[in-house]
Parts: C-alpha cells; structure tokens; sequence
C-alpha cells in the first residue's frame, strides 16, 4: 500500500457524506484507504474489507509474539524436549491400556 496522497486520499466528512456512495467502490478499485478529517484532523479511515482482514491478522500475529515474549519472560515456557518426553509418556500409557 502507498502512502496516502493529500489530493487523492484525505476528505472533509462533508465532502465524504456528499459522495458516500462513491468512496467504497474507489477504495475496491484502488486499494487505497481514504482518511476522513473533521475540522481539519484525521477523524476515520475507510478501507476495504480485505485491507480490514489483513491489518487485523497483522495485527493478531504481533500481539501473539508479544504473548509469547511475555510467557519467555515470566519464565512461563516448556522446553521442546519436555514436551515430547510428555507425549511419549502419555501415549505409553494409552498404548498399555489398550
């Protein structure tokens, strides 16, 4: 995604409610978000669903290392080689109940 044009990319909400109809379909042809300001400041964004998706997935995959990072830090973490001998365990077990 390019960075967003003054010209092409910024609108006044009311400019934005003038044209309502308008915006959604150049944000499906384009790609590009549009920014919509209200008094002269960024007030919203509207970007297509597909953007939508890929930004929240983004963003759900960088608060999951950040979890993990935590958990390494807390010292919340399981080494690789316990969690095998645990699952080997476990299926020695299922295997004698059978």
């Amino acid at each position: 995604m390019r960075a967003p044009r003054i010209a092409e990319d910024i609108v006044s909400v009311s400019d934005f409610k003038a044209r309502a109809a308008d915006w959604p379909k150049r944000v499906a042809e384009t790609g590009q978000p549009v920014i919509i300001t209200q008094n002269g400041k960024a007030a919203g964004v509207l970007v297509s669903p597909l953007e939508f998706d890929r930004l929240r997935e983004r963003a759900q995959v960088v608060e999951a290392i950040a979890a993990g990072l935590a958990d390494e830090e807390a010292g919340r973490v399981v080494s690789h080689a316990a969690v095998l001998a645990e699952m080997k365990q476990r299926a020695s077990a299922r295997a004698r109940k059978r």
